[in-house]
């Protein structure tokens, strides 16, 4: 009886011995997995900022050629308002003068 229950007890001891091996084993490949998930995600990351980037300088490019456009055309319309307003001055004093010295 004293062997079964030595040889119960190793057999206990070797199990735990194994599954203390196991546990170590796993927790070095979480690491190790961890470790891996870790710069790829921090490579993604920076992959993100220079898409950021490069988005952001599109984007300002963009904004300031439809700034440029806007502003000849605003000056071209100016332009003819001031043109038109010219006409319309001299057609009004044209009138005038006609009906007061005509």
């Amino acid at each position: 009886m004293y062997y079964t229950c030595n040889l119960a007890n190793e057999l206990v001891d070797w199990f735990n011995q194994v599954d203390a091996t196991y546990r170590t084993d796993l927790r070095e490949l979480n690491e190790l997995n961890f470790a891996r998930f870790d710069a790829k995600v921090e490579q993604r990351f920076v992959q993100f900022e220079q898409r950021f980037v490069q988005l952001e300088a599109r984007m300002d490019r963009t904004l300031a050629e439809q700034r440029e456009f806007l502003e000849r055309r605003l000056g071209e319309q100016t332009r003819g308002y001031y043109a038109a307003w010219a006409v319309q001055v001299a057609a009004t004093v044209a009138v005038l003068v006609r009906v007061y010295l005509g």
